[in-house]
């Protein structure tokens, strides 16, 4: 489990990213790079990495589910993921 302080970084930095993308691609579109060095480097998407939403697991992470695959699996064994099932033969 990850450290609550690297969990609301990433949050900080979605955030960030969120607030000035707009101001990020208008810049860009101009060709203002000096403006674009003035913004904060965590305003830039590329600085997002992709973590569990439970645990904050930065490995194994499913797009399509936002958590990572240890928690995948024990969530599809315990049956608390809607149209789910575990295989077993």
């Amino acid at each position: 489990m990850a450290k609550e302080s690297v969990k609301a970084r990433e949050r900080k930095r979605v955030e960030l990213v969120k607030q000035l993308a707009e101001k990020r691609a208008k810049l860009k579109a101009e060709g203002d790079y000096k403006a674009l060095d003035a913004l904060p480097r965590n305003s830039s998407k590329v600085r997002l990495h992709n973590r569990c939403k439970l645990t904050g697991r930065p490995r194994g992470y499913m797009r399509k589910f936002g958590i990572s695959r240890v928690i995948f699996r024990d969530m599809a064994s315990e049956g608390k993921i809607p149209g789910l099932t575990k295989a077993s033969w």
